[in-house]
């Protein structure tokens, strides 16, 4: 049975230039809300505003959050234009549809001394040792995604010349590398991944013990077992690095329109969060630190 969201993943992937991670988010909310149409005995393609409303209302009363709420929304209200774009719907059941407003929690960031506590706990006693140090370093250097970094394959890396080139959303960025990292990633490409990869064939610059290119799942699990052996109390997800990089580069003096180039942000609205969190942070300092606070 053909996919009835083929052709929409298409113009996610081709259009839209969506991530793969945006992409299987919005392909996951259109079948939840076709099942629902299912046992509702409604037609998906042909749904009513009042039908889409009923069905947000359903997820909040089986318990979703409003953010998962918020972004079903999303998801269903891209699809309904796709179908509007190609003459398959004359308006969108989405378009006046509003969903509770969901509180924007400002990210996690590590000290610049828990960011050197976790980059030391790989040991450079082993293969895995030098990768693990290799990838926590570049990831810290760059502030890149996970998925840009474990799709980075070894052309991307110019060490020479001290920078990496990123590709993703069908645009490319060229990001500096500190002289730590330049030292790791050269220690972990001379000498460590030519003894790792399955064959000589194989592009990506971080492999797994199979030799194939690492995982998401693979590097969550890899980030979350350095965060203990630290001891950081704070719940480290692979995004937190790059959070961490863009507060300490704003910290630092760096400016947001530099720290968007490097992030990939298209809008520098998503770079003016970390301004807030700056601001937060010397707060609670003053807080703790000025005698009459």
């Amino acid at each position: 049975m053909p996919d009835p969201f083929s052709a929409f993943e298409s113009y996610l992937h081709d259009v839209k230039h969506s991530s793969s991670n945006t992409i299987s988010s919005y392909l996951r909310d259109l079948r939840q809300l076709s099942d629902y149409c299912q046992q509702n005995d409604l037609e998906l393609d042909h749904l009513s505003s009042e039908d889409l409303d009923g069905y947000l209302h359903h997820l909040s009363n089986i318990g979703k959050s409003p953010a998962t709420v918020t972004r079903c929304l999303a998801s269903a209200r891209c699809y309904f234009q796709f179908l509007q774009q190609h003459g398959e719907i004359s308006a969108s059941p989405a378009l006046n549809i509003k969903t509770e407003k969901v509180e924007k929690k400002l990210p996690q960031i590590l000290t610049s001394k828990e960011v050197d506590l976790l980059l030391d706990q790989p040991k450079l006693t082993d293969m895995k040792g030098y990768r693990d140090k290799a990838m926590l370093e570049l990831l810290y250097a760059t502030g890149i995604r996970v998925s840009e970094l474990i799709n980075l394959d070894l052309s991307d890396v110019n060490l020479a010349a001290e920078f990496i080139r990123c590709s993703s959303g069908g645009k490319e960025r060229i990001i500096p590398l500190y002289s730590a990292a330049v030292r790791a990633v050269r220690d972990y490409i001379e000498n460590i991944r030519p003894k790792m990869i399955a064959t000589a064939s194989e592009t990506a610059l971080f492999v797994n013990v199979s030799g194939e290119r690492m995982s998401r799942q693979g590097f969550w699990k890899l980030i979350k077992h350095y965060q203990q052996t630290a001891g950081i109390e704070k719940d480290i997800t692979p995004h937190t690095l790059r959070h961490s990089f863009a507060a300490h580069l704003l910290e630092n003096g760096a400016d947001l329109r530099s720290i968007q180039e490097m992030l990939g942000h298209s809008d520098i609205s998503s770079t003016q969060v970390y301004a807030q969190l700056v601001k937060q942070n010397l707060k609670s300092v003053y807080n703790k630190y000025h005698p009459r606070a």
